[in-house]
């Protein structure tokens, strides 16, 4: 048994994304000897009881995804408004897969022995400076699952072309412009504008420069509440570009597989190229990407981190294709999956019937990035991480 916090708590029953991380993570520390609890929120009264067996003081570490089982639940609630996690001096660690303004107010009232994953490092930047209550934080991508089996060889895939995602119609966030006056809908479109026009600009920098603009300097507590209460922004120029990327390639004649839902809502000239499949798991995602010869990947306004559709489609040998970051021309090499431009859309179709019709080409891009995601990008690599930062972080928080 190892030394130190020997017992982990992870979490099941919410979000399935989140429970298929978890128990990744799980599997691990598991592997490494660490006992390993999971609480089921479907079965949370049994869960509870068993929980406060498990966690022994000051020796438990619990390890969760955007704020679950530390936003207040009742469960969890103690007297005098304290929590159980404090309690029992649990060493928190959560790893927030998206911007940081998406959680205001549980920023406000973390655990006391706390510390904060980004997976994208101006996400890290923007904690750092608006929530300075939050005084252990680090950055770490997420990873990718490879499948035991995989169905397909490179060279023989019945799939083309796969996009694994959800979408959502752009106006559908139109309400939230103009909830206030016409005024502040021409204020958040001039934003929107902007944000299509410039893709590489971050999401809280075009905010702040905005709003500083029309009311005039602000101190950082007042700038946060703003920029919490525009995430239907962000939610607008995600699901646009996302709406925009797959449109070029089925208008241009090419079969797009989609494993997601609300895709039948996208207006486009060519809809029957749209081979949708319907909202999946996790698992069912990755047997896609398996049978595809090239995986689409459109970032979801990460300017320099990565999201964990780029790792399966790389270690399920299927060609990634995806918009850059900061973080992804560092990180990967020449060949090792391939960027496109959201500044030249128009440019998609070109890039994919070059590698659908070059199968050497994309056969060196599936090895390569196999072989990158395979050394470094892997679940067991991330746990690795979290190892360190339970050990050097967890006496100091």
């Amino acid at each position: 048994m190892k030394k130190g916090m020997e017992r982990i708590v992870l979490f099941t029953g919410g979000i399935e994304t989140q429970e298929f991380f978890s128990k990744r993570i799980g599997e691990f520390f598991q592997k490494e000897g660490y006992e390993v609890f999971f609480f089921d929120f479907l079965r949370e009264r049994e869960s509870f009881l068993s929980l406060m067996w498990f966690c022994e003081k000051g020796n438990t570490v619990l390890i969760t995804f955007n704020f679950q089982g530390i936003a207040g639940e009742e469960c969890f609630q103690t007297e005098n408004d304290g929590n159980f996690w404090d309690d029992r001096e649990v060493f928190c660690i959560n790893l927030v897969v998206d911007h940081p303004f998406y959680y205001h107010d549980y920023l406000l009232k973390i655990p006391k022995r706390y510390h904060q994953i980004s997976i994208d490092r101006f996400h890290k930047k923007y904690l750092e400076r608006f929530y300075p209550n939050v005084k252990s934080s680090s950055f770490l991508v997420l990873a990718g699952t490879e499948l035991e089996v995989r169905e397909n060889e490179v060279e023989d895939r019945e799939k083309g072309i796969i996009f694994t995602g959800n979408y959502t119609i752009p106006q559908t966030f139109d309400k939230y412009f103009t909830c206030n006056g016409e005024e502040y809908g021409e204020f958040y479109r001039g934003m929107v504008e902007e944000l299509i026009a410039r893709p590489e600009r971050t999401m809280e920098e075009v905010m702040e420069e905005y709003i500083c603009e029309e009311i005039g300097q602000l101190g950082d507590d007042i700038l946060r509440v703003c920029m919490k209460n525009m995430i239907f922004i962000d939610l607008y120029v995600r699901f646009y570009f996302r709406g925009e990327v797959v449109k070029a390639l089925v208008d241009s004649g090419l079969q797009v597989h989609i494993l997601g839902k609300g895709w039948e809502l996208l207006k486009c000239e060519h809809p029957e190229n749209l081979l949708r499949e319907g909202q999946v798991d996790s698992a069912a995602c990755l047997r896609g990407i398996s049978k595809a010869k090239i995986s689409l990947n459109v970032m979801p306004w990460f300017k320099d981190g990565a999201h964990d559709r780029i790792f399966n489609s790389m270690l399920n040998k299927a060609m990634c294709l995806s918009d850059d970051s900061i973080y992804l021309r560092e990180e990967m090499k020449e060949g090792e999956m391939i960027f496109y431009s959201l500044k030249e859309i128009e440019r998609v179709p070109e890039i994919v019937r070059r590698y659908l019709k070059d199968e050497n080409a994309r056969r060196e891009v599936v090895d390569k990035g196999y072989q990158k995601a395979k050394r470094e990008h892997t679940w067991e690599c991330r746990g690795r991480e979290i190892l360190r930062i339970i050990k050097e972080e967890g006496k100091r928080v």
